[in-house]
């Protein structure tokens, strides 16, 4: 992969979880955890900001030492996934994309709630 494709493509990961902080039902965290990865291959330099930055630093380094998430990430994702769901529940009239939605949010709390908070204080 070329540096500029990675660039680009951590760029644009970035964009999606910034977005997907104000937006329920876009992720953030995984679009977080690939500009890390991008980024790695792509500029030294935004590698570095992500790290250094307040709050984003922060999830990835816990999740790139002990694979843990933080309590308040944890509720603050469910609480999304919930708040999703109902807005989809009374908006998407359709059975079986309902059903796969509510599995795959079901699936994705399970997973998330079954991680590990961080040693550290947060």
């Amino acid at each position: 992969m070329t540096r500029v494709v990675a660039l680009v493509l951590a760029y644009l990961c970035l964009a999606l979880a910034l977005i997907g902080v104000f937006l329920p039902g876009l992720p953030t965290v995984p679009f977080l955890l690939l500009t890390a990865w991008f980024a790695a291959r792509g500029s030294d330099r935004l590698h570095r900001w992500l790290y250094a930055h307040p709050h984003l630093g922060k999830l990835l380094i816990d999740w790139e030492q002990e694979r843990a998430v933080s309590r308040r990430s944890k509720a603050l994702a469910v609480l999304m996934l919930l708040g999703s769901g109902a807005f989809m529940y009374h908006r998407v009239n359709h059975f079986w994309l309902l059903t796969g939605i509510t599995i795959l949010f079901i699936a994705v709390a399970v997973y998330l709630l079954s991680r590990p908070e961080p040693k550290r204080s947060e």
